[in-house]
């Protein structure tokens, strides 16, 4: 993300509150952010074990109600209509903001099938608020800068139940300066331009062995140095040495957003793994080779 969830915190506090109200809610934020930190994220180099973007829990309930209470009582700042990355933040964390952000009656197209959600029916959604972390996919490195591109004025959030064979794709628009979700749709991963490549990591995240098969000859890692935390070391793995570099991977449902166009079935995929607010970021450089797709790079 571009400013993360304690960046949106501090816009808000510059535009809406008075000195003496500033140094009342920094203490109040800083508190939430504290226990953000604490109860999603736990270690701050790993994810959750077997972790999934429906994960909740006792604590889950507490950071998101925080969130909310917290962010519901500040307007969202103008910037955060600039980039997404930082506009989803405050939809996913404010009932307010998201149902101020939904287009009703909200089109809900299963296949053929449309229904109308009125604006009473609407049920928060918290998108992955919940789990610390979210999940994206894209073509090449290139397509990876679109995040912090201002020109966009079309994203796509897409929940991927992988177990399921399903994805919810959650369509948002940025008219007259504003994102606004337009319509919900649900299709079959066989749909989906990333449909071969969602299939395999199905498997990918879920079995070892698989995993190892799917490694190329050397898959090149770059990753911090553990005697220089400002560098950054370089070198191979091969098949032997992976399972002491073996990353924990999210499985039965994961998250992608699509910014701009539409992705392509292509043979690149770039699948980053971003924690929210702590700096964690995972990616994984997959290609698909002599029928198959194969890890080549990794760099945390």
């Amino acid at each position: 993300m571009n400013y993360e969830l304690f960046c949106i915190f501090a816009a808000n506090l510059r535009e809406t509150c008075s000195l003496d109200d500033k140094m009342k809610r920094f203490l109040l934020l800083t508190s939430a952010m504290i226990l953000v930190l604490s109860a999603c994220t736990g270690n701050r180099q790993t994810i959750p074990d077997n972790a999934t973007a429906d994960s909740t829990g006792t604590a889950d309930s507490v950071v998101t109600d925080t969130l909310e209470e917290l962010v519901s009582e500040m307007p969202m700042p103008r910037a955060a209509d600039e980039l997404f990355d930082d506009f989803i933040f405050n939809f996913a964390a404010s009932k307010k903001v998201q149902l101020s952000r939904i287009h009703f009656p909200l089109e809900v197209l299963k296949g053929e099938e449309l229904e109308k959600v009125q604006k009473k029916n609407w049920t928060m959604d918290y998108f992955f608020m919940q789990q610390g972390f979210y999940t994206l996919i894209f073509d090449n490195e290139k397509q990876m800068a679109l995040c912090n591109d201002t020109s966009v004025n079309h994203v796509v959030v897409e929940k991927i139940y992988l177990d399921k064979q399903l994805i919810r794709q959650y369509d948002f628009q940025r008219k007259q300066g504003l994102w606004m979700m337009q319509q919900v749709r649900l299709t079959d991963i066989e749909h989906s331009p990333n449909a071969s490549f969602l299939n395999f990591y199905n498997s990918f995240a879920t079995d070892s062995l698989y995993q190892v098969e799917s490694l190329n000859t050397t898959v090149s890692f770059v990753g911090p140095d553990p005697d220089d935390d400002f560098s950054q070391i370089e070198g191979v793995i091969t098949k032997d040495t992976w399972p002491a570099f073996a990353p924990q991977l999210p499985s039965g449902m994961i998250y992608n957003i699509i910014y701009g166009d539409a992705t392509s079935q292509g043979n690149q995929k770039v699948f980053v793994i971003r924690g929210i607010a702590n700096g964690y970021e995972l990616e994984l450089f997959f290609k698909h080779t002599d029928g198959r797709w194969r890890l080549v790079k990794m760099i945390t």
